[in-house]
């Protein structure tokens, strides 16, 4: 028995470190900035209120998605989201944003239907064929950048880059929680 409670310690330790080395390497990919250009970004949705606002997380990709195209690091921008349970598609909110921070609507590419992280890319790369991209600047919150550029590798587009805006909430606690499993799982 002491050999099993001793086993059962070591195990829990082993994950405890791999937990933490791992989110301290998706903390620090996800706030770093490379500098490079991209033909696209594609901007993850995230919440839009029952009042048809954006959640602040929500605007503040859209406010790094902007600069990215004023700064001219960027051509297109795929604004991708669902349908959210507050009635509204975070694609064309997302989209009405944008264009009201004056990026030209021939610039956006809206794509509805990116329920999740993993449809997000699908689409994306369908997306592809119509607009024949060959490199992507992924914007999120920092934690959930890594595995997004790991789908998009892991269907063999290698091009792949990340922006996160510079916006920070007690909920990112539980997020960066969520993201070890799900980095592994998907």
């Amino acid at each position: 028995m002491k050999h099993i409670i001793k086993a059962f310690k070591i195990i829990c330790f082993i994950i405890f470190v791999w937990f933490v080395m791992h989110s301290a390497y998706i903390i620090s990919d996800g706030l770093s900035d490379t500098g490079a250009k991209a033909d696209v970004a594609v901007i993850l949705g995230n919440k839009v209120n029952k009042n048809g606002t954006l959640s602040e997380r929500l605007e503040k990709r859209l406010e790094t998605g902007v600069q990215l195209y004023q700064n001219q690091r960027i051509k297109k921008i795929i604004v991708s989201g669902g349908l959210g349970k507050e009635g509204f598609y975070e694609g064309s909110k997302m989209k009405d944003y944008l264009i009201t921070k004056n990026i030209p609507s021939y610039v956006i590419i809206v794509d509805n239907k990116g329920d999740n992280t993993r449809l997000t890319v699908e689409n994306t790369l369908e997306i592809q064929k119509k607009y024949p991209f060959k490199s992507i600047i992924v914007v999120s919150q920092y934690f959930h950048v890594t595995r997004t550029k790991k789908l998009f590798k892991n269907r063999g587009f290698e091009n792949v880059n990340s922006v996160s805006p510079g916006y920070f909430e007690w909920r990112d606690l539980y997020s960066i929680l969520r993201e070890f499993p799900a980095y592994y799982t998907q």
